[in-house]
């Protein structure tokens, strides 16, 4: 999924009135205000504890990153175990069993969606898998951008943490009160992420495998090893989390071995980056018709990052060794004119083997009679999918400069993978972000800070902006074409007005943004704002509570 598929529902976090709240909320106030809007969630929004990312406020439509019917559940954040996450974040900073029987709730849908292998798929549907085979064949396959949902394949994804979010609320409930009615689905869960592990260390993008999705020019790509959307790094980190949490002793070695995956797959001189995707005989692959088999920038960023934190997990050089090198090529990457390129960096995409830079393009007007293509002309580039980045080189090269600065004896001495090294899930998942990769979790997952003032009015203006019915109203910035029927494969073909834009012709369902959005409900913003709202309740003094 691309940045801008994931901010669909981000960019509906917004503060809606100019309500102003009198006075300093005090933690009834707060309280009442948190449990209004999560009974709302949970007994109006849900359905039997499982959620999408938005509604219209009568139901009669809502979203997951395509729309989706009354019946289906998302996976993907900020869908089902995001709430679930956002559920025992409250019971930690409540004490409240509210909660703690909210998350239960949620974690009935999550169990329901669980693939017999253990993993999750993007969505799930309670009418049953005729209905989701109904759904994919009608607004999943019309999606034109969204290939990922052109094709029902039956089994589990790694892809935009679908399957490690709801993993990892599985052992955090597990954890909270060894409740044994969450260890067998916990155990599954694990057993998928290793029973998919390929034995060179990466991971597909999904399993079971299947092949049973051939593109007309490349072959599918499902069975892949994948580095896009974080895979390996989701898993790696569930894994670790495992590791210390449960003394699961089995994952040491599948942690170990995915960590030198990013070794094996860098490519060699003169292109020292890393692709997307890769064959299993660790060739770079092509995926989607808009991610071409070539070597890929931000994943080069993104890798570099990763084996930095290797390399404090591990203590090992070798994770180091190639990083400035990698530096060196991306910087040679970036371009003149960055106008070409939108004003970014550096190209998204370079050819293997002749090192230029080659743009995704696309004509036509829906998914019958459109197409992707790629050439070596910058500009005219995709809305949904841009085929040039900002590549931080000075950053990367900090990075690389302050961990080499870090005496060796304590490079590693709290990592997670020792054996003298123990350590607990934070309390609170949805108020930063919380990594065992990376050894500063601890600060990462601790509250952002602002200023008392200003977090104690921002609490005050949700108490007030709450609305009778009991949830936040929001601007639903994207919405999506109703699904209409097969279009005619002549019609639009050639047609270049959608060349740069979110969405096609009428035939498409692919999400597009609204200049008048209309108010709804939205899974993101009740979880920024409860977010909010916890963080008011631990740092304000007068209102903290104990951590559970």
């Amino acid at each position: 999924m691309s940045t801008i598929n994931r901010a669909i529902i981000f960019l509906t976090l917004v503060n809606l009135t100019g309500f102003c709240f009198a006075g300093t909320p005090s933690r009834e106030q707060v309280f009442n205000t948190m449990k209004t809007a999560s009974t709302f969630m949970l007994e109006k929004a849900s359905y039997r504890g499982g959620f999408v990312w938005s509604y219209l406020p009568d139901f009669s439509r809502q979203w997951g990153e395509l729309e989706a019917k009354r019946t289906m559940i998302w996976m993907q954040p900020p869908g089902t175990a995001s709430v679930g996450h956002l559920m025992l974040d409250a019971y930690h900073a409540t004490g409240d069993e509210f909660y703690y029987r909210g998350a239960q709730k949620i974690a009935t849908a999550i169990i329901y969606a669980q693939h017999p292998s253990g993993g999750w798929n993007y969505a799930a549907d309670y009418a049953g898998e005729t209905s989701l085979k109904e759904w994919y064949g009608t607004i999943g396959k019309h999606a034109w951008r969204l290939e990922e949902f052109q094709h029902y394949y039956g089994n589990a994804t790694f892809d935009d943490m679908g399957t490690a979010d709801a993993a990892k609320f599985l052992l955090r409930l597990y954890l909270e009160k060894r409740d044994e009615q969450y260890r067998t689905p916990l155990t599954n869960a694990i057993n998928f992420v290793l029973d998919s592990q390929y034995p060179i260390g990466g991971w597909p993008q999904r399993f079971p495998l299947m092949y049973d999705h051939p593109y007309p020019d490349h072959p599918d790509y499902s069975s892949f090893i994948t580095f896009n959307d974080d895979v390996a790094a989701e898993n790696i980190d569930f894994l670790l989390m495992c590791y210390q949490t449960l003394g699961e002793a089995r994952v040491r070695e599948p942690i170990i071995r995915a960590m030198n995956a990013f070794i094996v797959t860098q490519q060699g001189q003169p292109q020292p980056g890393w692709a997307l995707q890769y064959t299993v005989e660790l060739q770079p692959a092509a995926a989607r018709s808009y991610e071409p088999r070539s070597l890929h920038t931000p994943t080069t960023a993104e890798n570099i990052m990763q084996l930095i934190k290797f390399y404090r997990l591990t203590g090992d050089s070798k994770f180091l060794a190639r990083i400035p090198e990698t530096i060196d090529w991306l910087e040679s990457l970036n371009v003149s004119d960055i106008s070409k390129i939108e004003g970014r960096t550096h190209p998204a995409f370079i050819e293997v083997g002749t090192g230029k830079a080659i743009y995704t393009h696309r004509r036509g007007s829906n998914i019958a009679n459109g197409q992707y293509y790629v050439d070596y002309v910058a500009g005219n580039m995709l809305a949904h999918y841009k085929s040039a980045a900002n590549i931080p080189i000075d950053e990367l090269r900090k990075a690389y400069a302050d961990v080499l600065a870090i005496p060796k004896d304590e490079v590693n001495r709290n990592s997670p993978l020792r054996e003298s090294v123990r350590m607990a899930l934070p309390h609170y998942f949805t108020l930063g972000k919380v990594s065992f990769s990376d050894l500063n979790f601890r600060a990462q997952s601790q509250h952002l800070k602002n200023d008392n003032e200003s977090l104690e009015k921002k609490a005050g203006n949700l108490i007030s902006e709450l609305n009778a019915n009991g949830y936040w109203p929001t601007p639903l910035f994207y919405t999506t074409n109703l699904y209409i029927g097969k279009p005619k494969a002549n019609i639009g073909r050639g047609d270049n007005r959608y060349a740069n834009t979110m969405v096609g012709d009428k035939w498409d369902t692919s999400p597009y943004p609204v200049d008048n959005p209309v108010m709804g409900i939205s899974t993101g913003a009740y979880i920024r704002n409860m977010g909010i709202l916890i963080r008011y309740l631990t740092e304000n003094a007068s209102t903290k509570t104990a951590v559970k």
